[in-house]
């Protein structure tokens, strides 16, 4: 079972490794959801099936926060929140290959998704079927060969963060598809999903959950450091 980040009746969010899936596909993979699904059902010791929704994505290669719904009133909700984006704040950790020239930036394309090659484009000029998307990036720091970014998505493009860095020439540790110049040797990539900020959608409450980056070298270093 993954690591449990916050949970109630109505929520529980778990630290998504890098390489798991979040929903079934073509691979025939355990998605992520029927294994909290079957940790729920034997934990709790609940007859019958387990309900789950999934209000929001992760891709394969990407780490970190992902939340999910006990109840189908908190789906709704959420789904909601999500689409809206202002009722729901999500940061981002990148390591990419060069520090950028300007520490604080936001960024602003029309992308394109390619769905033969499952990759996005991302152009400074608008243009058919595209689709307007915005981050803000920080710059936090850097190690000998690496440096640390925190982002901000103002909108959720399919691949977003990967194809609006690489469109500035910055590229993510690992990930060849947007310009990176090696692998990671778990596939993986090093972007992680560090912060979900939230109204909860039943209680009201604040909610704020941080997901601790995968162990190795690289993040251990920026995650002691910063």
């Amino acid at each position: 079972m993954y690591p449990i980040l916050f949970e109630d009746n109505h929520l529980i969010a778990v630290n998504k490794p890098s390489g798991a899936i979040v929903q079934g596909d073509q691979t025939g993979d355990s998605p992520m959801t029927d294994v909290v699904k079957a940790f729920i059902k034997k934990r709790d010791n609940k007859p019958g099936n387990v309900y789950l929704g999934l209000p929001h994505r992760l891709d394969r290669p990407t780490s970190g926060v992902l939340l999910l719904s006990k109840t189908s009133k908190a789906l709704t909700r959420l789904n909601k929140m999500f689409q809206s984006k202002s009722d729901m704040q999500k940061t981002y950790w990148v390591v990419v290959d060069k520090k950028p020239e300007v520490s604080t930036q936001r960024l602003e394309h029309f992308m394109v998704r390619n769905t033969k090659q499952n990759k996005s484009y991302a152009y400074l000029k608008d243009r058919p079927e595209a689709k307007k998307a915005a981050l803000t990036y920080r710059y936090l720091g850097s190690s000998t060969k690496y440096h640390l970014l925190e982002v901000d998505l103002h909108t959720g493009r399919h691949h977003q963060i990967r194809a609006q860095l690489a469109a500035i020439g910055l590229h993510i540790k690992g990930d060849l598809k947007y310009g990176a110049s090696r692998s990671n040797p778990d596939g993986g990539i090093h972007l992680h999903a560090r912060n979900l900020s939230f109204m909860h959608p039943v209680t009201k409450e604040a909610v704020n959950i941080v997901a601790t980056p995968p162990d190795d070298a690289v993040w251990n270093f920026f995650a002691k450091n910063y």
